[in-house]
C-alpha cells in the first residue's frame, strides 16, 4: 500500500472511533512517523502547484491534511525536554541535523521547527519564530524575527518574511486551501496573511498589510477588486475607503474600514528589497 491510502485508511477508521490514541498500535504510529519523515524531507505538500500562478494554480491534497490531523488524534500529549527547556505536546520538535546540509541556518534561543515542516536549501530562520507541522518554507526564504509560519502554508522561494508577519495556518475543515506566498515575495514587517489567501509572485508588501479574503483588493493595474488573493508582481499597501455604517448615528464623522492597494511594482521598489547575498555568505 501507498503512503497516502495508508493515511486514508487511518483516517476513516479515525472518523468512526474505530481507532483513537489509547487504541492505536504500534503499525498505526509508524505510518504516522513515515508520514511525518516525508513532510519534512519535502516529498508531500499540504498543497502543491499545478502550474502557473494565483489561486487557481494550486491544488489542495486533503489527504496530507489528513495525516497531520491524524498526528493530533491518534496521540498523547506527553511531557518532553529541549536543551533545559520542558514543555508538553503530542509531537516532538523537528531534527535539525540535516539543515547544515541544505544551507540553512536556525539562530539559537527561539527558532522552533515542529516535526512534520519542512525548510529548504539557504534558509534563514532568526530567533525568535516558529514554523508549524505541514508548513513547506522554500528554498532561500528568509523567516525574520517574531515570525510566524502556521500549519501547512506554502511558502515559496527566495521569498522575505518581514520581521512579526504572521502567515496563518490551517487544519480544520480539512478541505480550506492554506496560505500561499509565491516565489520572490517581500513581506513589510508586521503583514499579516490569513485565511487561505494567495499571495502572487513577485510582489513586494507594505509594512502591517492585512492581507486576507474578507479584506478587498483594488488591483489598480487591472481596474478591478479581488477578494482572497493579490496578483503577481505588485505592490501592494493598506488604505481605508468609505464605509457603510458611516451612516450611522454613532459615526457622525465618519467611518471607514481597511483595504488593499495593489500598483505596478517599480524597479526602486525592488532594489529596496533586493536579498542581501551577504547574508548567504
Amino acid at each position: 500500500m501507498s503512503l497516502q491510502s495508508d493515511i486514508d485508511d487511518l483516517w476513516q477508521q479515525y472518523r468512526t472511533d474505530d481507532v483513537d490514541a489509547d487504541s492505536a498500535e504500534t503499525a498505526d504510529l509508524d505510518v504516522l512517523e513515515e508520514f511525518l519523515a516525508a513532510l519534512e524531507a519535502g516529498e508531500i505538500r499540504a498543497a502543491e502547484n499545478d502550474g502557473g500562478t494565483g489561486p487557481d494554480a494550486w491544488s489542495v491534497n486533503e489527504w496530507v491534511k489528513q495525516g497531520i490531523l491524524l498526528n493530533f488524534g491518534l496521540r498523547h500529549t506527553e511531557p518532553r525536554e529541549y536543551g533545559d527547556v520542558r514543555y508538553h505536546d503530542v509531537l516532538p520538535l523537528r531534527d535539525t541535523d540535516d539543515l547544515a546540509d541544505r544551507g540553512t541556518r536556525n539562530t539559537p534561543d527561539g527558532t522552533t521547527i515542529r516535526r512534520g515542516a519542512y525548510l529548504g536549501e539557504d534558509c534563514i530562520m532568526m530567533s525568535p519564530s516558529f514554523v508549524n507541522v505541514g508548513a513547506y518554507v522554500g528554498d532561500g526564504t528568509l523567516v525574520d524575527s517574531c515570525d510566524t509560519v502556521g500549519s501547512c502554508a506554502q511558502i515559496g522561494e527566495g521569498v522575505k518574511l518581514g520581521a512579526n508577519t504572521l502567515i496563518g495556518g490551517v487544519l480544520e475543515p480539512v478541505e480550506d486551501a492554506p496560505v500561499i506566498v509565491e516565489d520572490g515575495v517581500s513581506l513589510g514587517a508586521g503583514c499579516r496573511v490569513t485565511s487561505g489567501f494567495v499571495v502572487g509572485e513577485n510582489s513586494i508588501v507594505g509594512e502591517n498589510t492585512l492581507l486576507t479574503p474578507r479584506i478587498p483588493v483594488y488591483d489598480l493595474v487591472e481596474e478591478e477588486v479581488l477578494y482572497g488573493e493579490l496578483p503577481a508582481e505588485r505592490r501592494a499597501f493598506t488604505r481605508f475607503v468609505e464605509s457603510s455604517l458611516g451612516d450611522h448615528d454613532l459615526f457622525a464623522g465618519g467611518a471607514y474600514k481597511p483595504a488593499v492597494v495593489a500598483l505596478d511594482v517599480e524597479e526602486d521598489t525592488i532594489d529596496a528589497t533586493r536579498r542581501e547575498e551577504a547574508l548567504r555568505d
